[in-house]
């Protein structure tokens, strides 16, 4: 059994992954609470939070994890969030309307400090610079 730590959660990488693991929580609570409540308010905007949520539980735990197959699913989702907080982000600064309430990614993630629009950023920098070695290609 590998015991080894993945290289991306040592350093600046245990930052990354962490401020991931709070924007999960944060975006997984603010979805649930939508859904059960609200839903009917503004279904699109409470739905896309809700897949932000999974975007950032599932790019948290890729991060955390050794190997190719974890490296390539965290390329993955983080382009597919940095997709998502610019596509919602234009939408709602063109169209406020669009979406009847914010979500995560509303207005680029100004509810949440713009942490939505920077942590994509920072997450490929990061991976662009830890990728993995060939012998951790088979774990």
């Amino acid at each position: 059994m590998d015991t080894q730590k993945s290289t991306r959660a040592v350093g600046v990488g245990r930052v990354l992954i962490a401020v991931y693991a709070v924007l999960a929580l944060a975006a997984t609570g603010r979805s649930v609470f939508q859904i059960l409540e609200q839903f009917t308010e503004a279904p699109l905007a409470y739905t896309l939070s809700a897949l932000a949520a999974v975007v950032y539980i599932v790019a948290t735990v890729s991060l955390i994890k050794r190997g190719q197959a974890s490296y390539a699913v965290a390329w993955a989702t983080i382009s597919f969030e940095l997709a998502g907080v610019l596509i919602v982000g234009l939408l709602t600064t063109l169209d406020p309307q669009l979406f009847p309430d914010d979500t995560v990614w509303s207005f680029f993630g100004r509810g949440y400090g713009f942490i939505p629009l920077i942590l994509p950023v920072l997450g490929m920098v990061w991976l662009a610079r830890t990728r993995p070695r060939s012998d951790d290609i088979a774990r």
